[in-house]
């Protein structure tokens, strides 16, 4: 597990988003985004599909989603 905020919940919260917001604007589940904030799922495995409709919700880039190490490589 990680002990800084995922990039998902630090922008959620920059947004002012709850997770159930969230869920409702994105039309991800509220589990899923549960998981992906705490580490349980990696955001960087996960379908394309789930990290654009959570990154139009919370109006940012995909990439901003992804942890750090993906990012510069992606970036």
């Amino acid at each position: 597990m990680m002990n800084e905020l995922s990039n998902l919940e630090k922008i959620r919260k920059e947004k002012g988003f709850s997770r159930l917001e969230l869920s409702k604007l994105s039309g991800v589940a509220p589990q899923t985004i549960q998981k992906l904030e705490q580490g349980l799922y990696n955001v960087n495995m996960v379908k394309l599909g789930t990290l654009v409709a959570l990154s139009k919700a919370l109006h940012c880039k995909v990439v901003d989603l992804l942890n750090t190490e993906l990012k510069r490589i992606v970036g």
